[in-house]
């Protein structure tokens, strides 16, 4: 009953923000442009609930992750105000908000993409924290071309509130880079986690680099393999 409460308050929280996000955007078409993905993301949830349901936890990461992004969605990414008093703590003139977004993806997102890897492809030691990173990683930088992509199509004012590169030639790189830094920084406190309660943890990291007896080469191997099976059956 308890997480029921908790997943009612994480629903409600966000549709009431996306819909204070869809009254009057700064820039309605840069909105449509956002949300789409937001529609895209709500959908495979929906989706795939009834054949991974992730734990409270990793849905209360996204869905603060989702809400920062709808609030971005409403003012543009560059004109968020509270982006601008960040930038004046950093002591730059730029609007750092989708930098700061851009950090929490890696912050928010890599714990439900870890806890996919641990549970769907079994990933264990120190393949239950590299995987995740990787995908996180690889999906900082796929995010990029679909700025790029969306960019390149809609008219040039749109791609430019879309892209908010705020004149910084580096800003993809740089929003890649941050991304990356907040995946290590929750895979580190993963760990530290683990380290203190898991009492296996040093065998299971230790062990997920050892072969189990009946691995063999893929490659023409495992073609060969594969061939011989077809023409005997």
């Amino acid at each position: 009953m308890k997480n029921k409460i908790i997943y009612l308050l994480l629903a409600l929280s966000f549709i009431l923000t996306w819909i204070w996000a869809a009254i009057e955007p700064l820039h309605h078409a840069d909105w449509v442009l956002e949300n789409i993905l937001v529609g895209l993301f709500i959908l495979l949830i929906l989706f795939t609930t009834r054949i991974f349901k992730f734990s409270l936890f990793s849905y209360v990461l996204m869905t603060i992750f989702m809400i920062l992004h709808v609030i971005g969605s409403h003012y543009t990414y560059a004109e968020v105000p509270w982006g601008f008093t960040l930038g004046e703590w950093l002591g730059t003139e730029r609007n750092m908000y989708d930098r700061l977004v851009h950090l929490l993806f890696g912050v928010l997102f890599v714990y439900p993409v870890r806890e996919m890897s641990v549970r769907i492809a079994k990933t264990k030691g120190f393949w239950g924290y590299f995987v995740p990173f990787m995908i996180i990683s690889s999906f900082a930088g796929f995010y990029e071309l679909i700025e790029w992509g969306a960019a390149s199509v809609v008219d040039p004012e749109a791609g430019a509130a879309f892209l908010g590169s705020q004149g910084d030639i580096w800003d993809a790189q740089k929003d890649m880079f941050v991304a990356i830094l907040g995946s290590l920084g929750t895979l580190f406190m993963v760990m530290v986690v683990h380290l203190i309660y898991n009492k296996d943890f040093y065998k299971e990291f230790k062990e997920s680099f050892r072969l189990p007896k009946d691995d063999k080469p893929m490659g023409e191997v495992l073609l060969d393999e594969m061939m011989h099976r077809k023409k005997n059956a």
